[in-house]
């Protein structure tokens, strides 16, 4: 299993960003697959998670309403969509993934991508 997180950059307050999780050497559906992201100093936080039996999402509370999760299958890709950002969305994000159920805990997660830095400007 592995999984490569792409698409961080530099983004101005208010901005939008996209970022990429992809699989390689496994089927993705078969996975829920989680984003999280680990500040400078801080613990790992749970950014979204989407199901892989119904395609169910989950969010943090501190990212709903600007941050939308997306699969696409065909793509063996799952996406961030992630919106209004300011200087707290600041991160490393990972992405994730798990044959269970989606959770928020990143302990749920056995299999984790390298990844991707998220810089907001103020």
């Amino acid at each position: 299993v592995q999984l490569q997180a792409s698409g961080g950059g530099l983004v101005q307050f208010g901005g939008s960003l996209r970022i990429s999780c992809a699989a390689s050497k496994f089927t993705l559906d078969n996975y829920a697959i989680g984003w999280f992201r680990q500040a400078p100093g801080k613990g790992r936080e749970g950014v979204s998670c989407i199901s892989s039996s119904d395609g169910s999402t989950m969010y943090g509370d501190s990212v709903k309403g600007r941050f939308t999760i997306s699969r696409d299958n065909a793509k063996n890709t799952v996406y961030l969509q992630m919106n209004s950002l300011n200087p707290e969305d600041t991160a490393e994000y990972y992405c994730a993934a798990t044959p269970g159920a989606c959770s928020l805990l990143p302990t749920w997660f056995d299999h984790w991508g390298q990844g991707t830095l998220v810089t907001v400007s103020s």
